[in-house]
C-alpha cells in the first residue's frame, strides 16, 4: 500500500502548494459524520450464519472456476467468530469525516490535514469493488512531512471521498457519469474546503473521476497520478498494429493479465453493465453472495497470497470491505457505475486522448492489475512526468 503514495512527493517539484481560499460551508450544509451502522450487524450475521453452503463442489486450479469454496468457508468462518464490526467501525470514526449537501446528493468524504502550512491538497478515488477503505493505510503518511528526491520537504491534506452511489453518498438519478462525479466532487475541493488547486489520485472507475478534474478542471487540478488509465487497454493485436513492443518482462507479464482477464475475468463486467438491477437485487440483503461476487476480485485483481503472509491484503480486510457494502446497503446502487458509463464512451474510452492541460501526471502500474498500458500509451495522453 505505501506505493501509492511514493510517486507524489515527486510533483511537489512542479506545482505549488495551494493555499486554502475562504470556505463557504454554510452553503453546502457542511456536517461532520460518524459512522454509526452496528444495528444492521445482527441481521448480517444471522444471514451469514444462516446461508447453506455446499459441501463439496468440483476442483479446479486456483481461482480458476471462481472463489474457492475452501477460501469461502475459511472468509465465512471468520467472519462469524473473528471479525468484529465495532471495532473496525471504531478505527475508521479515527478520522474526520464530513457529509456535505452538493446538486442535491450527500457527498461523503475523509478530509485528514496536514501539520504543514504549505501541504499540498490531494484527492483520493476508489472504484468497485472499493471504497474509501482502500486508502485508510495511506493517509496518515500522506499527511506527514516527507522528503522527495530533489530535497524538497512535501507533505498533504488527503480527502478520501465516497463516490455517488457507494457507502455513505448518496445515490444520483439516471445517466449519471464518472464525468459527473468529477464535477461534483471539485465543488468540495474548491468551494466547500476552500482549496484553490488540488492534486488527483484514481484507480479503476476513480481513473474517470480523476480523469474529469485532470482534463476538464485543469485549473484547478493541477497534478494527476493514475493506477489505472480510463482508456481501454489495447489487446496483442493492436499493440503489433501500433508496432508497440513489449520489452520488459513486467510488460509481458501484465499484458498476459489483461488477456487472461478479458476471455474469462469480465463476465461481472457485462452482467452489471448490462443488467445491474438482476444482480443487485440478487445480493441486496445476501452477505454471503455479496463476499462471493466481490470478495473474489479483491483476491485475483491484487495479490495471489492475499490473506496470506507477507500479503498486507488480509482476509479481515476483506471482510471489512464486504461489511461495509452490506450494512451500507450499496450493492445495487454502486453497480450503476457499469450501466451509467457505457463502455467505449465515458469511463473507460475507446480513444486515446490527450488531456487539455499541461499539469504534470504520474502513473504506476501494479504487477497483479487486470490491465495494462505501457509507457508508450500512458505518454498519448498527458505531460507524464513519472511512470
Amino acid at each position: 500500500m505505501k506505493l501509492i503514495a511514493l510517486p507524489f512527493l515527486y510533483f511537489y517539484t512542479l506545482t505549488a502548494a495551494s493555499s486554502v481560499a475562504g470556505c463557504s460551508h454554510d452553503s453546502y450544509d457542511l456536517q461532520p459524520f460518524t459512522i454509526r451502522l452496528s444495528d444492521g450487524v445482527p441481521r448480517m450475521l444471522e444471514r451469514i450464519r444462516d446461508t447453506e453452503l455446499p459441501g463439496t463442489i468440483p476442483q479446479y486450479p486456483g481461482n480458476e472456476a471462481g472463489i474457492s469454496l475452501e477460501t469461502l468457508k475459511a472468509l465465512r468462518n471468520q467472519w462469524l467468530v473473528d471479525f468484529d464490526w465495532l471495532k473496525e467501525e471504531e478505527s475508521m470514526n479515527r478520522y474526520n469525516h464530513f457529509i456535505a449537501k452538493i446538486e442535491n446528493l450527500d457527498v461523503h468524504f475523509i478530509h485528514e490535514k496536514s501539520n504543514e502550512p504549505d501541504a499540498i491538497p490531494l484527492i483520493l478515488y476508489h472504484g468497485w469493488p472499493g471504497s474509501f477503505l482502500e486508502f485508510i493505510p495511506v493517509i496518515k503518511s500522506l499527511t506527514q512531512k516527507a522528503k522527495t528526491a530533489t530535497g524538497k520537504h512535501v507533505s498533504f491534506d488527503v480527502i478520501v471521498p465516497s463516490l455517488p452511489s457507494f457507502a455513505f453518498s448518496s445515490a444520483p438519478g439516471a445517466n449519471w457519469t464518472v464525468d459527473d462525479s468529477a464535477r461534483v466532487f471539485n465543488t468540495p475541493m474548491t468551494k466547500v474546503l476552500g482549496y484553490k488547486t488540488y492534486a488527483v489520485h484514481g484507480t479503476d472507475w476513480g481513473s474517470g473521476v480523476a480523469w474529469g478534474q485532470f482534463d476538464g478542471f485543469n485549473t484547478s487540478a493541477r497534478a494527476a497520478h493514475f493506477a489505472i488509465l480510463p482508456f481501454l487497454p489495447l489487446t496483442p493485436e493492436q499493440l503489433e498494429a501500433q508496432n508497440i513492443t513489449l520489452n520488459t518482462s513486467l510488460d509481458q507479464f501484465e499484458e498476459q493479465r489483461y488477456v487472461n482477464w478479458s476471455a474469462t475475468g469480465s463476465g461481472y463486467f457485462s452482467e452489471e453493465g448490462s443488467k445491474p438491477n438482476d444482480i443487485g437485487l440478487v445480493l441486496y440483503d445476501n452477505p454471503i453472495g455479496q463476499l462471493v461476487w466481490m470478495g473474489e476480485k479483491y483476491i485475483e485483481w491484487s495479490d495471489p497470497k492475499a490473506g496470506t503472509s507477507p500479503s498486507v491484503l488480509t482476509h479481515n480486510e476483506i471482510l471489512r470491505s464486504i461489511s461495509l457494502y452490506y450494512l451500507t446497503k450499496s450493492i445495487l446502487t454502486s453497480g450503476y457505475i457499469y450501466f451509467q458509463n457505457p463502455l467505449g464512451q465515458t469511463g473507460f474510452r475507446y480513444n486515446y486522448t490527450r488531456a487539455r492541460t499541461d499539469a504534470p501526471m504520474l502513473f504506476s502500474g501494479f504487477k497483479y492489475n487486470v490491465q495494462s498500458w505501457p509507457r508508450v500509451l500512458a505518454e498519448t495522453v498527458g505531460n507524464l512526468v513519472f511512470y
